[in-house]
């Protein structure tokens, strides 16, 4: 590394994590949940990235996620002390969108020499200190032009990852740098998810690696090798940035300071093919290489792997999370449920995942196929494979816990220092009880206090906010009462996030 290496981190934080359902849902992915010690993979991304900033220069990390998770993803990135700006994606596109309108956007704030350091939200690599030492070991190959890409070293033949190929001297000498790699080397191709028989003879052959989808590269080499590959995406790209413009002139009129750095991609970004980054570019380059990195690594991708990274086997193989479960004469199981004892008798090799409004039981043999059961779920509109019951919001939270004809109860947090917007319904009025904390009211010309025990009615059509001015959650429960009880019964008068 020298003094002038400036590493500009990206973050993928898009996709909706079916695999992990039902905690992961399209309305919070698993990118959002806090899954690894109380913590989001999108948080763990974001500290595993701070080593690499350097404190002289203001180096803000940028993420690329879904409009509609703007707010999880900002509070991710509050939670883990770092300066960001989201480009905010009217639609999910794959990796080449986002991948090349992080890099326009780089070039346009830094300059086409910038290097971008491109990482998936949803990875679990716990040492940041080999994950750092890979990164400076492609910096010179990046500034020199050319798309680094990082190798991790397989443990197992899997078949649900993309190989990397080097020729056999390089990939001995990329296995004998292990931990602490000097450079990246030229690859030889890529392999697309083999078959079993595949994965296991290039596992013994030595020179396969798995693709780990982070990238380092200058912002000029990926707009120019797009401008070979892809020319048209480009050109849709740069429209939706013109298209932008507007929005963040309009976004600045919200009172919400930290909304200000973020851009809303125009519409033309929905038009890009959606096509990963791989496809589109990677697999025509001629100038790719590749750094080795020997750490454990974990895309996270099914519940089996959230086992193997999250707790360690009883004596009889299982694993489990949440409350006190029993397991008896049950052997090799996964048990996550947090607000409820779960009791097994009998059973082997199953993964239980409990939820308040939805339970999973599969064999661990078929885990890849929850992505199909959730498809069905959502083909059958059935609510829960898209949403949850509990629903976060800019300013806290919301579970709706009881519903029956006209009344919903919901338990609301509100976070310090937050506040819902000024609105009113033209079909329900809502009963409000403090439970912790203090509440600011506002209900028509009334602006008043309340403390835990006391409660207010707001009445149909009037007028009211309800905010959080203290220094700890607001704990709340909401009655509300009325012919209708949709959340489209808002209308907002005024609201710090900037919302409609």
């Amino acid at each position: 590394m020298t003094s002038q290496s400036v590493i500009h981190p990206v973050i993928l934080c898009g996709g909706s994590g079916t695999r992990l359902w039902p905690l992961s849902r399209q309305q919070f992915p698993k990118q959002f949940v806090p899954l690894i010690q109380g913590k989001s993979l999108l948080r763990l991304t974001a500290e595993r990235l701070k080593p690499l900033l350097q404190p002289s220069v203001t180096t803000p990390i940028t993420l690329v996620t879904a409009a509609e998770h703007r707010f999880l993803a900002r509070d991710a990135m509050n939670q883990a002390g770092v300066e960001s700006k989201l480009l905010l994606e009217p639609a999910g596109r794959n990796t080449a969108p986002a991948i090349l309108a992080a890099a326009i956007d780089l070039e346009r704030r830094a300059g086409p020499e910038a290097l971008m350091l491109v990482v998936p939200a949803d990875n679990f690599i716990p040492d940041a200190e080999a994950f750092a030492r890979s990164v400076w070991a492609g910096i010179e190959q990046a500034k020199a032009g050319w798309w680094v890409i990082a190798g991790v070293l397989p443990s197992f033949p899997a078949t649900g990852y993309g190989y990397i190929a080097l020729d056999s001297e390089a990939a001995q000498e990329a296995m004998r740098a292990g931990s602490h790699p000097a450079c990246a080397y030229p690859i030889k191709g890529f392999v697309e998810k083999p078959t079993l028989d595949r994965a296991q003879a290039m596992l013994l052959e030595g020179s396969h690696f798995w693709n780990a989808g982070i990238f380092l590269v200058s912002a000029r080499t990926a707009i120019d090798s797009a401008k070979m590959h892809c020319p048209g995406m480009l050109e849709q790209l740069n429209q939706a940035f013109d298209e932008s413009t507007k929005d963040l002139q309009a976004n600045a009129r919200t009172t919400y300071p930290k909304e200000l750095n973020d851009l809303s991609l125009g519409k033309s970004f929905s038009n890009a093919q959606s096509i990963s980054i791989d496809y589109a570019v990677l697999e025509k380059h001629d100038r790719v290489a590749m750094v080795p990195f020997s750490g454990a690594w974990s895309d996270v991708g099914s519940w089996k792997s959230v086992a193997e990274i999250s707790c360690e086997p009883d004596a009889q193989g299982n694993r489990h999370m949440g409350n006190a479960h029993t397991l008896c004469a049950s052997h090799d199981n996964f048990v996550y449920a947090q607000d409820r004892p779960v009791v097994t008798v009998g059973v082997s090799d199953l993964l239980i995942i409990d939820t308040p409004d939805a339970v999973l039981v599969a064999h661990q043999s078929a885990v890849e196929q929850v992505k199909e059961a959730v498809a069905e779920l959502d083909r059958r509109g059935v609510s829960q494979a898209r949403f949850h019951r509990r629903v976060a919001r800019p300013w806290g939270t919301y579970d709706s816990i009881d519903a029956g004809d006209r009344f919903l109860v919901k338990r609301i947090t509100v976070n310090p220092g937050s506040a819902l917007s000024l609105q009113m319904h033209h079909h329900r009025a809502e009963h409000w009880i403090v439970v912790k904390g203090t509440a600011k009211v506002t209900r028509g010309d009334e602006v008043f206090i309340l403390g835990e025990n006391q409660s207010t009615f707001i009445p149909l059509g009037v007028k009211h906010r309800l905010e959080n001015p203290g220094k700890m959650p607001l704990e709340m429960i909401e009655v509300q009462s009325g012919s209708y009880l949709d959340e489209d019964d808002i209308v907002r008068f005024s609201d710090q996030y900037g919302r409609a």
